[in-house]
Formats: structure tokens, C-alpha cells, sequence
């Protein structure tokens, strides 16, 4: 289900929006080593709970695109890669679009609303990735008995993840989980039978 087979066209013409997002990232991240731009972009498009509260709502979004390291953009855009490519087969673009970034709007939300220091600052997509692996978790709720191995594979996946997001430092944990518990939620509704059987046709 995870292991991708594709080569690199066939990846970027079966999940066109996967593939854009990581190129985004990707091209972000590279302006980022550029002397002199990294912590202009940073203080630019980071979520930062004083400026959000300032009215700057938009770096909620903006900081989905920043990513603090190689390490950091790596083992992001490679959950990405993985991950996202089904949950656009079987979700469709506009609903992955959907779970992608409502799940890294909230967890941001969740932060600021959580994280009372006006100083407090997180940038990456991990937010959106978790909304993703939270969507498969609501597909798992809805096909547990119909795919009992989905939920072999899936299950395993959202426990570790969210055991690693309290083992790692300098983790946003409530944007971790909130992108988790948003991808979930939005996961219940689109994955409905009813709704599913609808949109499908």
C-alpha cells in the first residue's frame, strides 16, 4: 500500500498534488541556504503565536512550507511521498487538498490557541502529514471488518507516530495532534460509505 513502484514520471502524473506540494517544499527549503534569506523567510513566513495574534493569521499557512534543517524537510517530504500518493488515489485531489491543509490550519490553530508564549515559533508540514495519517485512520474505522489488514498496517503507523511525537525534542506536539485528530474527523465524513459511494459515481 505504502511502497512506492513508480518511476519518477509515472509518480509526478498519478499524484500530480503530492508531487507539487513536495516541489514547493522542496524549492522553499532550497531559498532557505541562500546567503543571507534564511531567517528573512523564517521571521517572513514562520508561525509565531505574538504576530498571529497581531492579526497575522496567513503564517499559519506559510510555515507548512518552511522547514528548520535537512533533517527536518527530509523526513517530512519522505512521509509525504509515501503516505500521500494512496490518500490522493482514494480520496481525489480537492478532498486530499482538503485533509492536507485543514489538518496543518488547525494544528497551527491548536498551538496558538495552546501555547500561550507570545514568543513561541514552529515551522514544517508535520501538522499536514499527521492530518493524512489520521484521514487513513478513519478509513480503517470504516473498513475494519470489510479490510482487517488495512488495519494492520495503519494502526502500527499512528501509534509509533504519535509515540515518536513525544520521544523527539523540539516537536510542536499539539500541532502533531491536532493535524491528527482534524485529519480524522475529516477522514469520518469522506469516507462515509454513503458519501463515498456518491462522489465515486
Amino acid at each position: 500500500m505504502f511502497i512506492r513502484r513508480e518511476s519518477f514520471q509515472q509518480y509526478i502524473k498519478m499524484y500530480p498534488v503530492v508531487s507539487t506540494i513536495i516541489a514547493l517544499n522542496i524549492v522553499v527549503y532550497l531559498l532557505t541556504l541562500l546567503p543571507g534569506i534564511q531567517m528573512k523567510f523564517f521571521y517572513a513566513g514562520a508561525s509565531i503565536n505574538g504576530l498571529i495574534a497581531a492579526g497575522e493569521w496567513w503564517r499559519m499557512i506559510t510555515s507548512m512550507f518552511l522547514h528548520y534543517g535537512f533533517l527536518h524537510i527530509l523526513f517530512n517530504m519522505f512521509s509525504l511521498f509515501l503516505f500521500g500518493p494512496e490518500l490522493e488515489k482514494i480520496a481525489g485531489k480537492m478532498r486530499f487538498l482538503t485533509i492536507y491543509f485543514l489538518a496543518g490550519i488547525f494544528g497551527g490553530i491548536a498551538t496558538f490557541a495552546i501555547q500561550d508564549n507570545p514568543l513561541y515559533t514552529s515551522v514544517g508540514a508535520s501538522g499536514a502529514i499527521f492530518g493524512i495519517i489520521g484521514a487513513f485512520g478513519a478509513l480503517v474505522f470504516y473498513m475494519r471488518r470489510t479490510m482487517p489488514q488495512l488495519r494492520q498496517i495503519i494502526l502500527p503507523i499512528i501509534v509509533v507516530s504519535v509515540i515518536m511525537t513525544f520521544l523527539q525534542p523540539n516537536i510542536n506536539v499539539t500541532s502533531h495532534l491536532g493535524g491528527l485528530v482534524t485529519g480524522f474527523i475529516l477522514g469520518l465524513f469522506y469516507f462515509k460509505p454513503k458519501n463515498m459511494l456518491r462522489w465515486r459515481q
